[in-house]
């Protein structure tokens, strides 16, 4: 059992995340140039300083031990020709010349008394470099002891003059060096200010074009990099904009494009619905009146005695007759009745039927599925128009002799193929004029979300192919009685290929 928690005490579960640390600002090429040039600057007058240290540790060790060497060499003749006079006149000599650079000289008598010591040297008198400093480049002290009757004679090296003289040289080095370096780095603060100066101009006009000025263009600039970047500044933007004013006119014409079609199924379903209330006019209304002017015109040939009228009579009758049987070939040209009320596969057996009796020499096979799958009533229409289109073409222009036509689900798709053995399609006729039946039969499917495809066969003749999406219907039309149909292995309904006896068009 965990214990209760405080109210407003953060634990592990409702502890409020850590905020986060704000990004760090990326420094400025301007910046990094001059970090750089100043680092290595500074580098290299720190190498300088070393290299000068150094020389004047060497120098001032060779000028020590040479001034001790000559001055052991003087005082040591020096002393011995004054030893003959006593210590009084070592003492006198000494006296004599005074300082020796470099050197501390002390004499002593033969009981160790102090008689004599170097005065302090007037060279820079009251200065001496820092300790640090003199330890550092001063050599170790040569020490050179000379006995004589009386006294004792010691040579002590002294570097303080030569460090002070170093480190004077030192500074006036350093201050030079210091001075150079700033100076360097002012002139490439300047230059790269300048040189880089451009490039601000350029962030200003990304950024302009970042928040959608497609307008914004940069002068020519100054430096050979900086001019190449603006150009192709230029021209990228010139190509933004090109291709924005494309984008543009595809969005325009794809909008018209689905108006266009909007308007194309709106006159579709209006021509239709006219078509069928034209081919219900004429099957309800005149086909009545024409058959009851040939049953009055039968009744008047039989009641009359007079040849001449009953001739005339029988005309009527015969007429109306012609009459009837055009319209009723009319009527599924107009619109496929039995479409609406058997489905879409009885409407293309019905199709298929008349076609075999137009053209008594054609083979037609028809392939069906034994069960349609659900259909919108516009998709079924739409595929009974395109495989009425497709005969109408392989038999009008193509002089086809043999057409198959398949029906048949695939892909979440129902497909419907017609091929045909005619005279085939010509190179590039969709950049032809004409063809208005398969262009609006195009336009009809893709308003509908399907697809079209039309080309030409091997070995000849054409291949109209139309897929149209599978969606569920208001009422189900696929009880069609195909079940009753022959089925090939596939499952799907086979029709034979029989030759035809009517005269009915398609």
């Amino acid at each position: 059992m965990s214990a209760p928690t405080q109210p407003g005490k953060p634990t592990p579960d409702n502890a409020a995340p850590a905020a986060a640390a704000p990004p760090r600002r990326a420094r400025g090429l301007r910046a990094q140039v001059n970090g750089l040039v100043g680092l290595l600057t500074v580098l290299f007058v720190a190498w300088l300083l070393v290299l000068k240290v150094n020389n004047l540790r060497d120098s001032v060790k060779e000028e020590v031990v040479a001034a001790n060497r000559v001055a052991t060499q003087l005082l040591n003749r020096m002393t011995w020709l004054a030893a003959s006079q006593g210590t009084s006149g070592v003492l006198g000599f000494l006296n004599g010349v005074g300082r020796i650079r470099s050197n501390d000289v002390t004499l002593t008598n033969a009981q160790g008394q102090l008689l004599y010591t170097s005065p302090p040297s007037p060279y820079k008198a009251g200065r001496d470099a820092p300790d640090w400093f003199q330890r550092y480049i001063a050599p170790e002290p040569l020490m050179q002891a000379f006995e004589f009757p009386g006294g004792r004679l010691e040579v002590t090296s002294n570097a303080s003059r030569a460090a002070l003289d170093a480190w004077d040289e030192l500074i006036r080095f350093t201050t030079s060096a210091l001075a150079l370096l700033v100076l360097v780095n002012v002139l490439v603060f300047w230059l790269v200010g300048r040189a880089v100066r451009p490039f601000g101009r350029i962030v200003r006009a990304l950024g302009e074009l970042e928040s959608g000025r497609f307008d914004v263009r940069l002068p020519p600039l100054p430096g050979r990099e900086a001019a190449a970047i603006g150009a192709a500044f230029n021209r990228m933007v010139g190509q933004l904009r090109a291709h924005i004013d494309t984008e543009k006119r595809a969005v325009l014409a794809e909008r018209r494009l689905l108006d266009s079609r909007e308007l194309t199924h709106w006159l579709d379903q209006h021509i239709e619905q006219e078509r069928r209330s034209i081919a219900r006019e004429l099957h309800d209304e005149l086909g009545q009146s024409v058959t009851a002017i040939r049953s009055l015109a039968l009744a008047v040939a039989r009641r009359v005695d007079d040849a001449e009228s009953r001739q005339a009579a029988q005309l009527i009758a015969d007429e109306s007759s012609r009459l009837y049987d055009a319209m009723h070939g009319l009527i599924p040209r107009l619109a496929p009745l039995v479409l609406d009320s058997m489905g879409l596969s009885a409407a293309l057996q019905d199709l298929a039927e008349r076609t075999r009796r137009a053209h008594p020499d054609l083979q037609l096979s028809l392939q069906l599925p034994a069960a349609l799958p659900a259909l919108q009533p516009d998709a079924a229409l739409a595929l009974y128009r395109a495989a009425q289109e497709g005969l109408t073409n392989a038999l009008r222009h193509g002089a086809a002799q043999r057409i198959e036509l398949r029906l048949w689900a695939e892909g979440g798709e129902l497909r419907l193929r017609l091929r045909d053995d005619g005279r085939g399609l010509p190179a590039q006729w969709q950049a032809l004029p004409g063809h208005h039946g398969l262009r609006w039969l195009e336009e009809r499917v893709g308003g509908l979300g399907g697809r079209m495809s039309v080309q030409s066969a091997a070995p000849q003749g054409v291949e109209l192919q139309v897929g149209l999406p599978l969606q569920p219907r208001d009422e189900d039309q696929n009880q069609e009685g195909d079940a009753a149909a022959p089925h090939n292995d596939q499952g799907d309904t086979v029709m034979p290929m029989p030759r035809g006896t009517g005269k009915e068009a398609p």
